[in-house]
């Protein structure tokens, strides 16, 4: 086997391997996102309830808000004063 055959298939081996790792960088999406931080939000009484059997959760801590589904629908964000809020309106 000539020096030239060994010396084309080393160099062949390696573009392929480079071209499959910058595919698989590729196909593997963005690195880890970063995580908000965690707001705590007890005293504003806020809710998530579902609109169609009337399923009630209560939000205590804030990050990134999904809302939730509950009866295939979303639900919905509704904020009520706390006990302690005399505002009037």
């Amino acid at each position: 086997m000539s020096w030239w055959v060994v010396l084309t298939a080393v160099l062949m081996g390696l573009a392929i391997a480079w071209v499959g790792m910058i595919a698989l960088r590729a196909a593997s999406g963005p690195g880890p996102r970063e995580n908000p931080e965690v707001e705590d939000v007890e005293e504003l009484e806020v809710f998530l309830v579902c609109r169609e059997c009337g399923t009630e959760f209560r939000v205590t801590r804030l990050g990134e808000l999904q809302i939730p589904r509950h009866c295939g629908e979303l639900m919905q964000v509704v904020r009520r004063p706390a006990a302690g809020d005399l505002t009037p309106g």
